[in-house]
């Protein structure tokens, strides 16, 4: 399954993903384009873990969360009309 982060803040939110490299055994976390990950997650086999840096709180989205998580923490966009 492949995971994403969005980080969001007072100013801005943006994407990450991790990216492990195997002969070196160390993690890169580079950031996503907004419509990288909207592809992903649409295509399905994908969760979005929705980090609140002001209250800390972490949110995981997936496939079988409900349409208003979707729509409020990762927009409308998101939603797959296929539902």
């Amino acid at each position: 399954m492949n995971r994403y982060t969005k980080i969001i803040n007072m100013m801005e939110s943006y994407f990450t993903k991790d990216f492990e490299k195997a002969k070196k055994g160390i993690t890169k976390t580079r950031e996503v384009k907004e419509e990288t990950v909207q592809k992903a997650f649409l295509k399905g086999n994908t969760e979005v873990l929705v980090i609140l840096e002001d209250s800390g709180r972490e949110i995981l989205i997936d496939d079988f969360s409900s349409d208003e998580d979707i729509k409020k923490y990762l927009g409308a966009k998101f939603i797959n009309p296929k539902r």
